[in-house]
């Protein structure tokens, strides 16, 4: 059968809605729930989706985008836009799924269905690659397993496609069904079932359970049993089953792994024969992904010696884009190892986060298997590179140069990777934002290479997925209306300046917070655009805070007239600190008469916020101190509106506030240290996400004799001898002297070893004795196993401290998804 076309007027009546009027008649390609990532305008439909965020408050954004066709819950927006289609229901969530569900319905192909607690996505991928030489396959975009992301996923299947691959993800009880509904799959496979995302269920046999339902209907179920215990084969879901292990008896049993020069040579034993297969990595996490395809695969009904062949060719998936710094003031997004429309897209939102420079540049190959005509595509291309304001193309791949007419703009077309390498010299790239977007095949790591800087062997990797994901957190326990000021002071606690900022404005928090004028400074000339709070505003900057249009903290009467002494205009905002028990900075109440008198008498500033800090809103031993604290921040703020007689914001709830005490969010709170994955107040940081990693490498291996010694003073003492690797970090970097002498750890190989010696400025050593270890390989500081709370309480400090005293001179690489 041919493709199914979706008018404007057929959606409607899948959704049920009656005497439905079209506006205008629109064919529907695109399903949107961001209106900042918009493709085609015209063949999309906008979901206005109730979450964290209301989605009917984006529907004049989504409309100045282009759109014209919106599924909306509220009906106050029906006549919002008379030249539109609106589409009313009552669940606009249930509206996206039922539209997917109905597409699944309308094509018979195989489908195989991913779930589990970790490894879904790189299952998926590898098993794109295993499977892609017999089959059209269509599969999630990146991770999009959840309620939303699957029927995104879904709606792609066309008539082309004799192959999906879906994961879903679930965090609660219930949300299986639905996301079975639209998957349907015919093969299903378990990748494993532990800890991740468990706060939803009570127990991992419910969380299992939940997982299980995906497959009620499978004709073929693939698992290991170690993930299904405390079930038998008779509740596992599957008209056929099949298993396989490392422990037991299974269809695929494993009989050794064997590491072989960073690859594993795997035996099992396979319907009473002994078969191999060589993978080529040599992570446990990789190997045991590995194992599943390969049971996919023999499942399936490939021969052994088949599966074999092409696990070998596996390549390394790289789910998220790399921000670096690159040559001449640039920066570099690093994508370089997949090219489809709907990763280019989610690429291309990425590189219009970035604000740091005036120029954005796309380094893009030939895309593959889209069913489409290079003309189409390229068309479709062009359009998207237009939208999304992309000043400079060059491409690479004979497809691509032979639409080369068809971009306007600034664009050069190379036949190969290495026509591009070849004329490097003569290209010019300076004060630039530059996205390498390329198919595997053309290696564009060799591009990346090339336009990014040399990166030290130390290094801190910011996930701002997890930030974002650690924001959206703390937003769904504000009350509707609550703003946000998002604490990045001190480099963002040590994480970044513009790379995090940016992406808290493309998030939409409402203020950001830094200490000093000149992080204010570097924040407005990389394109930020959000109001800024400065919290230590020195007279001599008074120009620079007026140029640069920042607002500063006013915690005294001195500060507040030189400043008003100061200004040439009306109506400044400044912020007013108020001194509740923190005794550090701000007005007292016996302050406020002299502070509201000057108030009164100018018309030069303006109050945009009154705000205190709250000293102890972690701990419970002082919630009576933080009532007092709240009770006197109202009383005084009462007297200033009293006063003023014009509105201000009120915050003093900061990070351990928001978890513990949801009456302190007046109109805004103050985010800071829980952004980056910590919180007192919570128990083992519970549902935050572990933004930062800290990773180095060994330099060099020394085998000690017994009493030698390690280190400047001879402090480190090896009594029985032993295996000693050095690392690429020092107190330089921020690893503090006090963590010597096997005070801190770090990881090496999934093992905890301990530091020798004391701390050295530019390196440390470890004792590795008994680890098979080499030059080069990766030692990890700390991450979400070896916690910076546990490096924190190792040497009797706070992880604030951990973090912020990693130096700039270790190289920040920002990854996102």
């Amino acid at each position: 059968m041919s493709s199914l076309i979706y008018n404007i007027k057929h959606i409607a009546g899948i959704l049920g809605i009656k005497n439905f009027e079209v506006q205008k008649d629109a064919i529907i390609s695109k399903l949107v729930i961001d209106s900042r990532s918009v493709i085609d305008p015209d063949g999309s439909l906008f979901f206005a989706l109730k979450g964290q965020r209301d989605g009917h408050g984006f529907l004049k954004d989504a409309y100045a985008n282009g759109i014209r066709n919106f599924v909306i819950s509220e009906a106050k927006y029906t006549r919002l836009f008379p030249d539109a289609n609106i589409l009313l229901v009552q669940d606009v969530l249930l509206a996206l799924h039922t539209i997917a569900k109905y597409n699944r319905n309308q094509y018979d192909l195989k489908v195989l269905g991913i779930t589990g607690s970790n490894g879904k996505t790189i299952v998926k991928e590898w098993l794109y690659q295993l499977l892609a030489a017999d089959h059209n396959i269509v599969r999630s975009p990146k991770s999009f397993n959840s309620q939303i992301g699957v029927p995104l996923s879904v709606w792609e299947i066309t008539a082309i496609h004799t192959l999906g691959i879906f994961e879903a993800g679930i965090s609660k009880t219930d949300e299986m069904d639905a996301l079975a509904s639209m998957i349907k799959p015919n093969v299903g496979i378990l990748t494993n079932v532990g800890e991740a995302h468990a706060e939803g269920f009570v127990s991992l046999k419910e969380k299992l359970l939940e997982k299980l339902k995906l497959f009620n209907d499978a004709d073929l179920f693939i698992y290991a049993p170690e993930y299904t215990a405390g079930l038998s084969t008779d509740d596992l879901p599957g008209k056929t089953k099949f298993s396989w292990s490392k422990k037991q008896q299974a269809d695929l049993q494993i009989l050794f792994v064997e590491p072989i020069d960073g690859k594993n040579y795997i035996r099992a034993d396979f319907k009473g024969i002994e078969i191999e297969c060589l993978i080529p990595f040599s992570d446990q996490a990789s190997v045991e992904n590995g194992i599943i395809c390969w049971a996919t695969l023999l499942a399936l009904g490939y021969t052994p010696e088949e599966a074999d062949k092409r696990l070998e060719k596996l390549t390394r998936v790289s789910m998220r884009l790399e921000l670096k710094n690159g040559i001449n003031q640039c920066s570099v997004i690093d994508d370089s190892y997949s090219a489809d429309i709907s990763s280019l897209a989610i690429a291309l939102d990425f590189l219009n986060l970035q604000n740091q420079h005036p120029k954005k540049t796309l380094i893009l190959s030939d895309i593959y298997e889209t069913g489409k005509t290079n003309r189409v595509l390229y068309t479709e291309i062009a359009a998207l590179l237009k939208q999304k304001h992309v000043d400079r193309l060059i491409g690479i791949g004979t497809h691509i140069s032979e639409s080369a007419s068809l971009f306007d703009m600034e664009a050069s077309f190379y036949e190969s990777t290495q026509a591009f390498i070849d004329n490097f010299p003569a290209l010019h790239f300076n004060n630039e934002t530059i996205l390498v977007k390329g198919a595997r095949r053309f290696e564009f790591e060799r591009i990346s290479k090339l336009i990014a800087q040399k990166v030290h062997d130390t290094v801190m990797e910011i996930d701002l997925n997890a930030l974002a994901g650690n924001l959206q957190f703390y937003r769904s326990k504000l009350l509707p209306g609550v703003k946000v000021m998002a604490m990045v002071k001190a480099f963002s606690y040590g994480s970044g300046s513009f790379e995090i900022a940016n992406l808290l404005q493309y998030h939409k928090v409402d203020y950001l917070a830094v200490a000093y004028t000149d992080e204010g400074i570097s924040l407005r000339k990389a394109g930020i655009t959000l109001p800024i709070m400065v919290m230590s505003p020195e007279p001599s900057a008074f120009d620079a805070i007026i140029r640069y249009n920042l607002e500063p903290e006013i915690y005294n009467i001195e500060i507040l007239q030189g400043f008003i002494g100061f200004l040439k205009t009306d109506q400044y905002p400044i912020h007013l600190k108020i001194d509740t028990g923190m005794h550090r900075l701000g007005f007292e109440e016996p302050d406020l008469s002299d502070l509201l008198k000057v108030l009164t008498e100018t018309r030069k500033v303006k109050v945009a916020s009154v705000f205190s800090h709250l000293v102890g809103s972690e701990d419970g031993l002082h919630d009576e101190f933080t009532r007092h604290q709240i009770e006197r921040f109202t009383a005084m703020t009462e007297l200033i509106s009293e006063t003023l007689h014009y509105p201000f914001i009120r915050h003093i709830s900061n990070t351990s506030g928001i978890s513990r005490h949801p009456e302190t969010q007046l109109e805004m709170v103050r985010l800071g240290i829980g952004l980056y994955g910590f919180d007192a107040a919570l128990k083992n940081n519970t549902a935050l996400q572990t933004v930062a990693i800290l990773k180095t490498t060994i330099t060099q291996i020394k085998h000690l004799k017994p009493n030698e010694t390690v280190g400047y003073g001879r402090k480190g003492l090896l009594p029985k001898g032993g295996t000693i690797a050095t690392v690429k970090i020092g107190y330089a970097d921020g690893y503090s002297r006090a963590f010597g002498n096997g005070t801190g750890r770090m990881l090496i190989k999934g093992k905890l070893v301990p530091t020798v010696g004391v701390i050295c400025m530019d390196m440390c050593m470890l004792d590795v004795t008994g680890l098979d270890v080499k030059t080069g390989d990766e030692v990890i500081v700390f991450n979400n196993e070896l916690s910076i709370a546990q490096l924190a309480t190792q040497i009797g400090t706070i992880p604030y401290e951990i973090l912020t005293n990693v130096s700039q001179r270790v190289k920040r690489v920002y990854f996102y998804e």
